[in-house]
């Protein structure tokens, strides 16, 4: 099984090394570990871990959020697999076959994204949804720009596609808000497979 921690640690020599020992002695194999931003002191780190299924989620919580300083905000499954590399795949997909670039993006951003679904909106209709997306969703004020968005039971990066009059969403049930870092590539990944897409995909 694999999971995706992301932990809020002071930024000093030897936290993220706790850190590290203290997954180990719960008998998690760290798999990667990724920096999602330094600043004031602080760090916010996740890291990808196979997990044995010996201790809980809810036992990582409470042993990582014993360490000095450790906030442990977020544990949730990932299918993103470290070595490999999904955005090539997903941009190679699409320029090999552009006329289905909107729905391979949208098939493709849950797996990229740690996240449950997502879908393609025009015009407040459904274009493509993947797989446990709903069938239609509100959007009430589409943003100009990628954003965030927290609702009552999702985490949500709003993703457009001005070119084709679209606007992608992205939902996470479990685990923490979007970090501006998974935003930031989700809109890159995006902004490609747009200027890939035909015009008829508008």
């Amino acid at each position: 099984m694999l999971l995706r921690l992301r932990v809020s640690l002071p930024d000093r020599p030897g936290c993220l090394g706790q850190v590290a020992r203290a997954l180990g002695a719960l008998g998690a194999d760290i798999l990667q570990v990724t920096v999602l931003e330094r600043e004031a002191g602080r760090a916010v780190d996740d890291f990808t871990v196979s997990w044995p299924g010996a201790a809980t989620t809810d036992e990582v919580r409470d042993r990582l959020s014993g360490m000095p300083g450790v906030r442990v905000e977020g544990v949730w499954p990932t299918k993103d697999v470290p070595g490999a590399a999904p955005d090539y795949d997903l941009l190679m997909h699409v320029a090999a076959e552009p006329e289905r670039g909107l729905a391979t993006l949208v098939d493709a951003l849950p797996g990229l994204c740690g996240a449950e679904w997502s879908l393609a909106l025009s015009g407040g209709v459904v274009r493509h949804a993947s797989l446990a997306a709903p069938p239609s969703f509100d959007l009430p004020e589409p943003p100009l720009r990628a954003a965030t968005r927290v609702t009552e039971k999702l985490r949500l990066m709003l993703l457009p596609v001005a070119a084709h009059g679209l606007h992608v969403v992205v939902a996470r049930a479990d685990g923490p808000v979007f970090h501006r870092a998974e935003l930031d590539r989700a809109a890159r990944i995006v902004a490609v497979v747009s200027a890939l897409l035909p015009a008829s995909s508008s």
